[in-house]
């Protein structure tokens, strides 16, 4: 899969690069319709946490069967492509803690606050 030239190499690269963007456009898509349905009594943050849980497990889901399906010998899975769905899976799954420790620091420092 891998040349001389590098151009499956920057492929590979590009196709992550895009995939991060519209993973960030969509963040920010999501995050100004949830300021939308607050105000609009929309989408509470329990159902935007349990979306968010929701697909990680399903990128984590997705890798795992890829990598299952590699080890098994499928042609039509690529190691690029396993590679790929193991790196987002991994990312979204640390995002998502972040997400998790900042909430937990938060509710901490409202709970410590003089009343």
């Amino acid at each position: 899969m891998l040349t001389m030239d590098g151009r499956m190499i920057n492929n590979n690269i590009n196709q992550v690069l895009n995939q991060m963007q519209s993973i960030e456009a969509m963040a920010k898509n999501h995050a100004s319709q949830a300021a939308k349905s607050e105000t609009s009594g929309g989408l509470k943050f329990a159902d935007m946490m349990q979306n968010a849980i929701d697909q990680v497990n399903q990128s984590q889901i997705k890798a795992a069967d890829l990598g299952k399906a590699l080890e098994m010998g499928d042609p039509n899975v690529d190691l690029a492509e396993v590679m790929i769905a193991m790196q987002k899976s991994r990312v979204s799954f640390q995002a998502l803690t972040e997400v998790r420790n900042k909430l937990l620091t938060a509710y901490q420092d409202v709970m410590n606050m003089p009343v």
